[in-house]
Order: C-alpha cells, then sequence, then structure tokens
C-alpha cells in the first residue's frame, strides 16, 4: 500500500484573511480613542495590513492566498484611501454601499459569499477572519464542513465584548488583537483650524516670483519639441479636480488635504485624466506636470475656502 506524500500536501496548504473594515476600524477607534465615527481618525491601513500579513504568517500554517479588505463607499465609488489600498500586493478590495446614514450594505453578504467559495473549491486549508457579526456563523459552519479551519480574530473591547458569542464559540480558534497591536495605525484626525476669508489672489499674484526653467535651445537642424501651454495645463488640473468633487464627492476630495503632495496612485490618476482631456502626453514635460498639479490644488483649496496652494515638485 502505497504511503500518501504529506509533504506535498502540506506544501500546497494555503490560507486567506478576511478582514471586515468597518468592524476592525471602529472597534479599534472605540478602544484607542474612544471614538465613535471613522471620521474622527486617520488609519496607516497599509502599515495595518502589513502587520496583519505578519502576524498571519507567524501563526497559520501555509502560504498566504490574499488578503480580503471589505469596506463600504458612497455609491460603491472607491475612496482615496480605498484606492490605495487596492494597489497593495496581495490584496483585493471589496466595497458594499455606504447609505445616507452611513450604515455600510451588502458588506456581510460579501463576506459570507466569499468564505463558502474560498472552502468549497479548496482553494484554501485556513481562514483568518476579523469580524464580530453574527451573520458571519452560517458560513463559518459552511466553511468547515468543506474541512476548512476558521481563526476568528477581534478587537480587544475597552469593557464586555465586541463579538457575538455564538461567532466566537463556532470558531476553531479565536485571538484578540490588543491595544498595543493596533496602536500604531490609528491617529486622532487632526481639527480643521478656520482660515479668514480673504479676497481671491489674481493669477499675476499667485504666480509672482515663480520662475520656468529655461528649454535650452536644440542644436542646429533639430526641430524642437514645443511642450503644452501653462494656462492651458492648469486649467486642465483644475477641470479634472472639478469633475472629481462632483463624482467622488467632497468628503473624498478633502480626505486629499491639506496637500500639496498627492498619494503616488491619485497622481497616476490625474495625469491621465488629464491626457485624456488634452489629447496627448504630458509624460516628456516635467514641468507641466508641476503646473497640473497647481491647476488641480488651486480648485481643491477654492472648494474648501483654504487659498490658492503650490504643488511640491
Amino acid at each position: 500500500m502505497a504511503i500518501p506524500d504529506l509533504t506535498a500536501h502540506s506544501m500546497a496548504a494555503k490560507y486567506a484573511v478576511l478582514v471586515d473594515v468597518g468592524y476592525l476600524y471602529a472597534a479599534a477607534g472605540e478602544v484607542l480613542l474612544g471614538a465613535k465615527e471613522r471620521k474622527e481618525y486617520r488609519v496607516a491601513a497599509d502599515e495595518l495590513i502589513q502587520s496583519l500579513q505578519k502576524h498571519a504568517l507567524e501563526r497559520i500554517p501555509g502560504e498566504l492566498l490574499r488578503v480580503y479588505w471589505y469596506d463600504a463607499a458612497r455609491d460603491r465609488v472607491p475612496t482615496v484611501d480605498q484606492r490605495v489600498i487596492a494597489q497593495l500586493p496581495w490584496v483585493k478590495v471589496r466595497l458594499g454601499n455606504l447609505n445616507a446614514r452611513g450604515q455600510q450594505k451588502g458588506v456581510d453578504a460579501q463576506i459570507r459569499s466569499d468564505l463558502e467559495a474560498l472552502a468549497r473549491h479548496h482553494a484554501v486549508s485556513d481562514t483568518v477572519l476579523i469580524a464580530g457579526d453574527e451573520d458571519m456563523v452560517p458560513a463559518v459552519e459552511a466553511a468547515q464542513a468543506y474541512g476548512v479551519r476558521v481563526h476568528l480574530w477581534g478587537v480587544e473591547p475597552p469593557f464586555g465584548t465586541n463579538q457575538a458569542e455564538r461567532l466566537v464559540w463556532e470558531s476553531d480558534t479565536v485571538e484578540i488583537l490588543g491595544a498595543d497591536f493596533l496602536r500604531p495605525y490609528f491617529n486622532r484626525a487632526p481639527v480643521p483650524v478656520p482660515v479668514p476669508v480673504t479676497p481671491a489672489p489674481s493669477p499675476a499674484q499667485v504666480f509672482a516670483g515663480r520662475t520656468v526653467k529655461p528649454v535650452p535651445k536644440a542644436p542646429i537642424g533639430q526641430i524642437t519639441k514645443l511642450g503644452p501651454g501653462r494656462p492651458h495645463v492648469e486649467e486642465v488640473g483644475e477641470h479634472v479636480a472639478q469633475k472629481w468633487i462632483l463624482t467622488r464627492g467632497r468628503d473624498n476630495i478633502r480626505d486629499l488635504l491639506p496637500g500639496p503632495i498627492l498619494p503616488t496612485v491619485i497622481d497616476t490618476e490625474l495625469l491621465i485624466e488629464a491626457e485624456k482631456e488634452l489629447g496627448h502626453s504630458l509624460r516628456p514635460y516635467p514641468e507641466a506636470r508641476v503646473w497640473l498639479r497647481d491647476g488641480f490644488w488651486a480648485r481643491v483649496y477654492r472648494e474648501f475656502d483654504l487659498g490658492v496652494g503650490v504643488s511640491s515638485k
């Protein structure tokens, strides 16, 4: 009788980490900062995800398949932070809808569906579930029926418990992430400082003293490639900002403040949108990208009565 190769089986073992962001953020915000709403704090999500990955690596056998990051956004239009998170390796962002009352809709259903599908298709042998709702129990039971172990992680509560008792019962293992583990990634949001309303400066005043690097003359016989004009590029930057304010909402654009440095993902989106408006590439013209950002920030700062900003070169 042949002896089964258990080594090969163990090497093929994989696990996934499923994170209910609404639960994780709300529970951490409460225990760390006494906060009731997400707008009261800022989260270094990329660093937090890396820490969760490392924590799982030290405790769960096998190889990480991916992290599933379940969050919500109005009309499922991702926020700035969500767009940045979606670019991270081994991370899959799943978005439910955020209604006018700030309630998440459809998030639990996505978690249950993915947990069951991963188990049914034998994609994983273990799952880490960071959640607290009793609605997760049927999916946990279904995954276990397919032979998957479910490891429930929770956030240290300020008192009592913040996870459904039955969810704790049904999980194979339970671990609480302490306040010290989460504290480096949560900070209270800065309180906006009122800015005196002053007359909007003229373009001449705004850009007084700004110099443009001279363009070297082309050798004799070589045709100089002319770049786009500064006023037109700034106008396009303002147009993109206006479109984003309308489509993504003021709250999402407010996340970019105080500026003037844009996250790389958003800066790239700004460039792509501008090139669509212009009908040609701006990549050969570094100075044009600075003008583009200046136009973008000028419109954003006017929207929030913050004056006119200058981009970081």
